[in-house]
């Protein structure tokens, strides 16, 4: 523990571990709740940490993450970035009394020459607020953001959890380009991963969420193996539960999309969803996620007539979330590539039945073939087709997927002694 750690709080103000509170800095540069791995993670982690009695103190850009209400242990302070890929102006010019400092002109110049700015920008802006409120806090968690600003002394020590590199999704974004006019964008788009390979090295420790994102970290990054850390995250199991009295919706298949990008996979998804409605004209998808106006899954819809049978649902509460999947005759998990796959653990957690990929790690959350899931290969718009049939698939999977969500390990925010100097400061 550290010195300010044990000066934190009033007298007999404890965390749940008997030890004084921590006081933490959680980073995000994308802080969507409803859209998006990081947005998500932000919250679910910001809100157990207060419960166990540290101080949380969310540092994010636009969107801002919506926190849950409440718990006077944590707040959120707003980074504002320039926000130029906001709605409805993205890509935007911003006018010449928007700029504050040189962050800002680096970012719109990354913007103007086809590159993703916001990774190095947070880290800059975030690493200069941190130096400038030395001794706030015991320990600072970045998540993912990997950024040249964040390098050297911040003011506490350096937690960084990676999801899974960046650079799966340039090469899966990459091997879909068409023409070298898309190929090009595309590698200068993901330039940001070159900084984030660098930086990653040069951290003394990761922690990330699954043996195989840990890999790919090795991999992809050049990351030491002794370097990364596997910390598994989960459901909540008190939220997401089966409940019998939500009555099963006669052909729904439920799945998550935060993005129309080849990684999630939804295109074929759709286009299997084609094949199921010949001999189920019953089944129809709905797709917790921002329906896309064009793009490949528009596409997709358009072109096998499935307007009436797909729907896009967004913003909703974390009970609609868990009453649509109960209500679904299955759960499916497209995605070609997942560093864990939170969806698949939420709705095994429910006993709807799973059908998913065999990308990345949802093998790991998902469990084998035939015994916790139906698991098919990626991209492979047929293989959903073998999915399971209420009632034996309702009961295939009830019975052990949720015992095996609930063995996944310890409470995934307990980190055991080392939490207090992790990354060796």
């Amino acid at each position: 523990m550290t010195a300010e750690a044990s000066q934190a709080g009033s007298h007999g103000d404890r965390a749940a571990d008997g030890e004084r509170p921590l006081r933490i800095a959680l980073l995000t540069y994308k802080g969507n709740p409803f859209c998006g791995g990081q947005g998500v993670y932000t919250r679910h982690l910001s809100r157990e940490l207060a419960r166990l009695g540290h101080r949380v103190e969310v540092i994010g850009s636009q969107p801002y993450p919506v926190l849950d209400e409440g718990l006077p242990r944590l707040t959120l302070t707003e980074l504002p970035s320039l926000d130029l890929y906001r709605s409805p102006d993205p890509f935007r010019t911003p006018r010449r009394d928007e700029y504050r400092d040189w962050i800002d002109a680096v970012e719109v110049a990354t913007m103007w020459t086809g590159g993703f700015p916001e990774p190095l920008t947070f880290s800059l802006r975030a690493g200069r607020l941190l130096r400038a409120r030395r001794g706030d806090f015991d320990v600072v968690h970045d998540n993912q953001t990997l950024g040249y600003g964040l390098l050297g002394d911040v003011g506490a020590p350096l937690v960084t959890t990676v999801h899974h590199p960046i650079t799966v999704d340039r090469q899966l974004e990459l091997d879909a380009a068409v023409g070298w006019k898309q190929r090009l964008s595309k590698r200068r788009w993901y330039a940001f991963t070159r900084m984030q390979r660098r930086v990653a090295r040069r951290l003394p420790s990761l922690l990330t969420v699954s043996g195989t994102s840990r890999q790919e970290i090795i991999d992809h990054l050049g990351v030491r193996g002794d370097r990364v850390h596997v910390v598994h995250i989960g459901a909540d199991t008190d939220l997401f539960s089966p409940d019998p009295a939500v009555p099963v919706v006669p052909g729904r298949i439920v799945t998550t999309s935060s993005a129309d990008v080849p990684l999630k996979g939804l295109v074929h998804l759709v286009e299997a969803l084609a094949e199921v409605r010949a001999a189920h004209p019953a089944a129809h998808l709905v797709v917790v996620g921002k329906r896309p106006t064009e793009g490949p899954v528009a596409q997709a819809v358009e072109r096998h007539g499935l307007g009436g049978a797909v729907e896009f649902v967004k913003g909703i509460t974390d009970a609609e979330l868990v009453d649509l999947v109960r209500s679904a005759e299955a759960a499916c998990v497209p995605s070609l590539y997942e560093g864990f796959s939170l969806p698949a653990a939420e709705a095994m957690a429910t006993g709807t039945p799973l059908v998913a990929t065999t990308g990345g790690a949802i093998p790991e959350v998902a469990g084998r073939d035939e015994e916790t899931c139906l698991a098919v290969p990626p991209g492979d718009p047929r293989a959903p087709r073998r999915g399971p049939r209420p009632p034996a698939g309702r009961r295939f999977a009830a019975r052990p997927a949720r015992p095996r969500r609930t063995r996944a390990g310890p409470d995934p925010l307990h980190l055991g002694p080392r939490r207090r100097g992790h990354g060796g400061q």
